[in-house]
């Protein structure tokens, strides 16, 4: 779904960033920090979810309640304020509707699978975008992965793998939450596609403003459909869960989502599972072992290859580097 009509080059651009195969210009360092830092931040959310005294969904709608004010906030201050797109901006809104929608229901089921799981599968299964969105670059670019590509990926699945192998356990009583945690994946990929084409016309903090509050009712309607405890006793969880996965770890990814390709992107999301292993290791004694540690190393390496072999264009305007 278009948001704009942008030249004959624009669309090209567009089309190079996503095939991450445009040209010899490097991956932006400071975009590539950036999808990394936003994945460690991101990692600690399963923490905070366990910690808060509210309903799962409930947790999720204090998480983006709590951080719109300070988007929107952001974002005003900014040198590109959130105005509202315009009447003939009507697949913009769209997007930004659909992405919401999607990412409450994202927050929603993962959060439910957080509570059913381990860390590790809970994070691993929840981001199962790391193969349908560098698969959704490459078939929008009508483009194979090259050689180089082709191994970051098989190195990222291997190493996935080894990361759930040794913690999954074939258990009824897992069952419910690894399939919760799928679908976020899923409704991740697509928050993820949405917001690409967002960024094509929008900066990374109104583009995150935008969406979030298009979440808030649905998570708020979903968290009291099913019943859920939706006032908390203690706030702290819920608001370094708004602060760290939100605003941090959300607002570097939409501004990394702009800057680097899916097949980046995708597998950047795998440092996930590294961070929550290691924090279900500290926390929970989810110990690791061999596997564990050999699953790290091809993950890493995979970084290593999409970092050195890739090729990125900014798929969005020139000045949302001044507002990331």
């Amino acid at each position: 779904m278009p948001v704009s009509h942008p030249p004959r080059k624009s669309e090209q651009t567009q089309s190079d960033g996503l095939s991450d195969r445009g040209g010899p210009k490097a991956t932006p360092p400071l975009a590539f920090a950036a999808v990394i830092l936003a994945n460690v931040a991101l990692a600690f959310g399963p923490l905070f979810v366990r910690m808060a005294d509210t309903g799962p969904v409930a947790s999720a709608f204090w998480r983006i309640t709590l951080a719109a004010p300070m988007l929107a906030l952001v974002a005003w201050l900014g040198r590109a304020r959130p105005r509202a797109p315009s009447g003939t901006q009507a697949g913009l809104w769209m997007l930004l509707l659909v992405g919401g929608i999607a990412f409450a229901g994202d927050l929603g089921a993962w959060h439910i699978g957080i509570r059913q799981t381990t860390m590790a599968n809970a994070t691993l299964f929840g981001n199962s975008a790391t193969f349908i969105f560098p698969l959704y670059g490459f078939l929008a670019a009508r483009a194979w992965p090259s050689r180089v590509q082709g191994l970051a990926l098989l190195l990222a699945a291997l190493g996935a793998g080894l990361l759930m192998g040794r913690s999954y356990q074939v258990d009824p009583r897992h069952l419910v939450g690894d399939l919760m945690c799928v679908l976020a994946g899923v409704l991740y990929a697509l928050y993820f596609i949405l917001m690409a084409r967002v960024r094509i016309a929008m900066p990374p903090i109104p583009a995150l403003a935008w969406s979030t509050a298009a979440s808030i009712a649905p998570l708020f309607l979903f968290a009291l459909a099913l019943g859920e405890r939706i006032w908390p006793g203690h706030w702290t969880p819920l608001l370094l869960l708004a602060l760290g996965s939100q605003i941090v770890g959300q607002g570097l990814m939409i501004y990394a989502l702009g800057l680097l390709s899916p097949l980046v992107v995708g597998v950047a999301l795998l440092v996930q599972p590294i961070v929550a292993t290691a924090i279900g290791w500290v926390v929970y004694g989810e110990t690791l072992a061999l596997p564990d540690w050999a699953g790290v190393a091809m993950v890493a390496a995979a970084l290593v290859l999409v970092r050195r072999g890739s090729t990125s264009r900014a798929v969005a305007k020139p000045n949302d580097r001044d507002d990331g």
